[in-house]
């Protein structure tokens, strides 16, 4: 008679441990590839998300003053507030103050996560009449908002 080799639980069990071993990685490896979509969706998540924006007369404990698009020669300074939230990593933001369309100052402010408030102000004087902006802008560059207002006596 031949051999006839022992078939038994014993020896079958690494086999299908093996398989099973090495099923469970190959989930393992698919769940932890991103796919392009997932890649794409955080991609769109913005760095920073302006929630609030407003030239006022004064900033009191982080918070706007006065808030207006019109302000008397008089008072001396003006602000530009700003509140992003969420701010998702740590980056820079751009106040760029200008005077009908000649940029007179750039001022670069630091955000810091999870939330966080910056504002940037200018001293007024008598030849400071007339229409001004303040654009604010991302590390990219892009416009977030545009804040208009006038100086007046």
């Amino acid at each position: 008679m031949g051999s006839m080799k022992n078939l038994n639980s014993e020896n079958r069990v690494p086999g299908r441990h093996a398989v099973m071993v090495l099923f469970c990685m190959g989930v393992l490896c698919l769940a932890a590839v991103s796919s392009p979509a997932d890649e794409l969706n955080q991609k769109k998540m913005p760095v920073i998300v302006l929630e609030k924006a407003v030239m006022c007369g004064a900033i009191d404990n982080f918070k706007p003053v006065n808030p207006a698009v019109i302000f008397s020669i008089s008072q001396g300074e003006v602000f530009c507030y700003s509140n992003f939230d969420p701010v998702r990593d740590k980056t820079s933001i751009f106040h760029k103050w200008y005077k009908k369309d000649k940029l007179i100052f750039t001022m670069q402010l630091t955000l810091s996560p999870p939330k966080w408030a910056s504002f940037s102000s200018i001293k007024i004087r008598n030849a400071d009449k007339g229409p001004w902006r303040v654009e604010i802008r991302d590390m990219d560059d892009t416009l977030l908002q545009t804040l208009r207002f006038s100086m007046a006596d």
